[in-house]
C-alpha cells in the first residue's frame, strides 16, 4: 500500500514529503546512529526513492565515508539517514514524522551495539508529561498547554 507521508524538523523550518510502501519501522542500533540521534538507537522508515522531496533545505553531515544524514542546524532535529553514494532506499527519522503512529519495528539494524535493557521497558512505571508536576508547571508558566 503506498501512501504519501509527511513531517520535518521541531521548529519547522525543514518540511519534507516522500511516498512509502506499508508501515514498516526499523531500528538502528550501530554506535554512529546512536551518538547522531543520543539515543539507544535511532528509529527510521524507509521511503522510495526518488519521491523524498524536501521544502526548506537541510543541512547535511557525512557520518562517515559511506553516510550522510539531513538534520536542521537551527533546532538539531535528525531527520534521516542516506548512503552517500546515493543508492538504496533514504531513510527518515520515524520522530520528525507528522504522524509517527501506526509504524511498527520489523528488525533491529546494527545489532553489534544493541543495548538489550531498553528493549523490554513494559514493567517500567509510565508516567505521562502533563502529569509530571516538573514538566507541567513550567509549562503552565510559560502560559502554554503541555503539548502532545
Amino acid at each position: 500500500m503506498s501512501e504519501t507521508v509527511s513531517g520535518g524538523c521541531q521548529c519547522g523550518r525543514v518540511r519534507y514529503e516522500a511516498r512509502i510502501e506499508g508501515r514498516d519501522a526499523y531500528f538502528c542500533h550501530c554506535r554512529m546512529c546512536q551518538r547522531a540521534t543520543g539515543g539507544f538507537a535511532a528509529a527510521f522508515v524507509q521511503v522510495e526513492p526518488g519521491t523524498l522531496r524536501w521544502q526548506g533545505e537541510p543541512e547535511w553531515y557525512e557520518s562517515s565515508p559511506i553516510a550522510r544524514r539531513p538534520f536542521c542546524a537551527r533546532c538539531g532535529t535528525p531527520l534521516g539517514f542516506h548512503f552517500a553514494d546515493g543508492g538504496g532506499k533514504p531513510d527518515v527519522t520515524l520522530g520528525s514524522l507528522d504522524d509517527p503512529t501506526g509504524f511498527a519495528p520489523v528488525v533491529h539494524a546494527g545489532s553489534e551495539s544493541l543495548h538489550e535493557a531498553f528493549l523490554d521497558t513494559r514493567d517500567l512505571p509510565r508516567m505521562r508529561s502533563e502529569t509530571t508536576e516538573s514538566v507541567a508547571k513550567r509549562w503552565q508558566a510559560a502560559g502554554r498547554e503541555v503539548p502532545d
